[in-house]
C-alpha cells in the first residue's frame, strides 16, 4: 500500500467514527436506545462494528509488516513496534461502543 491509500484509508476511518458518534448522540438526545424493538438501532450497531473492524486489519496489516521490518533491522525497536502495531485495535473498542450505548 502506498502513502496515498493509507491517507485515504485513514481519512475514511475518522469520518466513519465522526458519523457513529454524532448518530449516537443524536440517538441518545432522543431517548432511544438498542431496546426500542424497531432493530435499526441494532444493525447500525453491527454495521459500525463490523466497519470498525475492517478498517482495523486493514491498516493493522500494513502497520504490522512495517514493524516486522522495523524490528529486522534494529531489534531495540520493540517497544514501538508494540504500540503501533496495537494502535488500530482502538479503531474497534470505538466501533464497539454502540453496542452497549
Amino acid at each position: 500500500m502506498n502513502a496515498n491509500t493509507l491517507k485515504t484509508s485513514l481519512r475514511t476511518l475518522i469520518l466513519l467514527a465522526a458519523i457513529t458518534m454524532v448518530a449516537q448522540g443524536a440517538a441518545a438526545a432522543e431517548g432511544t436506545g438498542a431496546t426500542d424493538g424497531d432493530g435499526y438501532t441494532a444493525i447500525g450497531a453491527g454495521i459500525a462494528l463490523g466497519l470498525a473492524a475492517i478498517g482495523a486489519g486493514l491498516s493493522q496489516a500494513a502497520i504490522g509488516s512495517a514493524a516486522v521490518g522495523m524490528l529486522a533491522e534494529d531489534g531495540s525497536k520493540f517497544g514501538p513496534a508494540l504500540i503501533f502495531t496495537a494502535l488500530p485495535e482502538s479503531i474497534v473498542i470505538l466501533g464497539a461502543l454502540p453496542l452497549f450505548l
